[in-house]
């Protein structure tokens, strides 16, 4: 298998998730780089009218953890911890993580991925670590 091959995979995992068909997230994935997009969408609001810091932590942790899981060809990554910066809020347009893998050891690997609004604005930040798993990357968890 192509390292672009792997790369296809690994978005084609994400694509068919439950929660990026409920957010409308998509990604693109090259050799220790993603980046995600997410359309702002008002079903995905908290109160007071902005996207949810939820979906903020989403769209980076996605970003750093397929930066990883590209340098990873056999199994699922998991991610250890991740610390998020919320910066601004945004409640128009399309939001987009860009991730990348900062430095590796023989069992960690660590990423940090910006989030960004339409005209480009950074609105959030953060980074974590990461570890391989245990799960092979199958059919079976949408690799293919």
């Amino acid at each position: 298998m192509t390292m672009e091959s792997h790369y296809r995979k690994l978005e084609n995992m994400l694509h068919g998730a439950p929660i990026a068909r409920l957010t409308g997230a998509r990604i693109k994935i090259e050799k220790g780089k993603a980046e995600v997009t997410v359309p702002v969408a008002r079903q995905l609001f908290h109160a007071a009218e902005a996207m949810h810091g939820a979906i903020y932590f989403m769209a980076l942790d996605n970003a750093a953890w397929f930066a990883v899981n590209s340098l990873v060809t056999d199994t699922f990554v998991l991610t250890v911890s991740f610390n998020v910066y919320f910066i601004r809020p945004v409640n128009k347009g399309v939001i987009r993580a860009a991730g990348r893998v900062t430095n590796t050891t023989r069992t960690q690997y660590f990423a940090e991925a910006v989030l960004y609004d339409e005209d480009d604005n950074e609105i959030a930040r953060g980074s974590g670590t990461f570890v391989a798993g245990k799960t092979k990357l199958t059919a079976g968890i949408g690799y293919k």
